[in-house]
């Protein structure tokens, strides 16, 4: 059995610009779309605060998840590393798993 990683993220946007964080963020997961290695990359909006983003990740290892952060400037079409952080009202959380499998993997 491969070992995947999984990643948990959370992003919490000033005050009013969770909806401009979900839309860049879901930009973000178009352009994962071909990334090789990219297996899950899900964005949501916390239904009881707007203004937070959390995206469930699964990649075919940590080598692929590195290389799409990378390059994450040549397939996120308008949005950048530094335009989402600016959205931010502070750091992004975020927490590493081992994904072991389950429905969509």
């Amino acid at each position: 059995m491969t070992t995947k990683v999984g990643r948990l993220m959370a992003f919490t946007a000033k005050p009013g610009r969770g909806g401009d964080l979900a839309a860049a963020m879901l930009q973000v997961a178009e352009g994962l779309r071909e990334v090789p290695g990219c297996e899950l990359y899900i964005i949501s909006q916390d239904s009881g605060d707007p203004d937070t983003v959390r995206v469930v990740e699964a990649w075919a290892d940590e080598a692929s998840a590195d290389a799409a952060l990378a390059a994450a400037a040549n397939f996120a079409g308008d949005v950048s590393i530094e335009s989402v952080l600016g959205m931010l009202a502070k750091p992004p959380e975020r927490v590493d798993l081992t994904t072991l499998g389950g429905v969509g993997l």
